[in-house]
């Protein structure tokens, strides 16, 4: 199973995009990390959702304002297999990681 950085994305501006999918027969332990690398603020939303379209249960981060050069974290996520990680911004200038450590469920 992969440890260390599980998905990573550079979203462009206005679009949900998808940095990663837990595998099938699997349970991921995970952190996000997003980095604004612009001179604005930039807005971002974080979901964990079952499609790379999110309801709007899903989303755990919304509209949250991320200072220039400032960075967004959240810790601790315990994701199901198939589970997605779909994060938004109003910038093209933001970097997302998500790392943490996957584990078999059979």
């Amino acid at each position: 199973m992969a440890s260390g950085i599980l998905g990573q994305s550079n979203p462009s501006a206005g679009v949900d995009t998808l940095v990663y999918t837990v595998p099938a027969d699997t349970v991921a332990y995970a952190n996000l990390n997003i980095v604004n690398r612009g001179a604005a603020t930039s807005t971002v939303r974080i979901a964990l959702s079952a499609n790379a379209s999110p309801l709007v249960a899903e989303w755990v981060e919304y509209d949250a304002e991320i200072a220039s050069k400032g960075v967004l974290e959240r810790t601790g996520f315990a994701l199901q297999a198939g589970k997605k990680v779909v994060v938004y911004s109003d910038t093209a200038d933001v970097s997302v990681a998500v790392y943490g450590v996957e584990e078999s469920t059979t």
